[in-house]
């Protein structure tokens, strides 16, 4: 006999249709479009500060987080994760130097 009623069977429901956030499956997709995005402060400073450090330096740098990405992407997705921040703050800081 069913006491619990149809309120039961659609919670249960909700329950096994909720969505689970997986980091170590998304994050390093959403680390990459970090990259992607940090990409462009990259770029803007190699086209508006005209020095040497702006124009090879930092593109390098870029150029070696990114490849260091792309090498942690299946191994340490936490850490690819957290690369567009290292990326940014790392812009940061040689910029304001």
């Amino acid at each position: 006999m069913r006491t619990k009623g149809i309120a039961h069977d659609i919670s249960k429901n909700q329950d096994s249709l909720a969505v689970k956030l997986n980091l170590r499956q998304s994050g390093p997709f959403i680390g990459l479009g970090g990259m992607a995005t940090t990409l462009f402060l990259y770029a803007w400073s190699a086209i508006v500060v005209r020095d040497l450090v702006s124009l090879l330096v930092l593109p390098s740098i870029w150029l070696l987080l990114f490849m260091l990405t792309l090498a942690w992407f299946t191994r340490y997705p936490y850490r690819v994760l957290a690369m567009p921040f290292v990326a940014a703050g790392l812009w940061f800081a040689v910029i304001v130097m």
